[in-house]
């Protein structure tokens, strides 16, 4: 059976629209969506093969400081 693995992050409230686009560019990496507006935090369910390429271009986006705290935790679905 197919699963996603499911993740957590703070993304910087002044660049959601520039963290959100530049997630999207990279097609089928994951579906994310907003778990709490008010705080920042996106949640990300990741498909099992493409956790790999999620991870990296995660710490890429981390590295342009617009995303800080992932977390890999139960999938709360």
């Amino acid at each position: 059976m197919n699963k996603c693995i499911y993740y957590q992050a703070s993304v910087i409230i002044k660049t959601t629209n520039l963290f959100v686009a530049a997630l999207r560019f990279y097609e089928h990496i994951a579906f994310d969506r907003t778990y709490d507006a008010q705080l920042g935090i996106f949640e990300f369910f990741v498909p099992e093969a493409q956790e790999a390429d999620f991870l990296k271009i995660m710490a890429y986006l981390e590295s342009l400081h617009l995303v800080h705290s992932l977390i890999k935790v139960d999938n709360r679905l």
